[in-house]
């Protein structure tokens, strides 16, 4: 159960991209982003690694759509402030959920 708390912010980044592609029509993609939570039943020493290296990947697709969504505002001389804080913290939250598996019991069980 605790392990599973643990796991939540890494969840939700996996669900906030599948939505975001899902809403884009990468069906495939949206897809791909709902199925990487179930590699945490895998455990082995890459398990951490690929996901890691995935949340890093989608840090940067938010920090994309954020330059893309503020270039279009610009462009209609539209407010994009409020924006780029709301999706440069939804980056930052991916990009970080990663850090779950610095703690002591996720190290353990992804041992290899």
């Amino acid at each position: 159960m605790m392990n599973t708390l643990k796991l939540l912010p890494l969840i939700i980044s996996f669900l906030l991209l599948s939505a975001h592609f899902y809403r884009s029509g990468l069906v495939i993609a949206s897809g791909f982003c709902i199925a990487m939570p179930l590699l945490l039943l895998v455990r082995d020493s890459w398990v951490p690694r690929l996901l890691q290296v995935l949340l890093l990947l989608g840090a940067l697709e938010w920090l994309r759509t954020l330059y893309m969504f503020a270039q279009m505002r610009i462009a209609f001389e539209q407010p994009w402030t409020r924006l780029a804080i709301i999706l440069g913290a939804v980056a930052l939250f991916t990009a970080l959920s990663g850090l779950v598996f610095r703690t002591k019991t996720l190290r353990k069980r992804y041992a290899g």
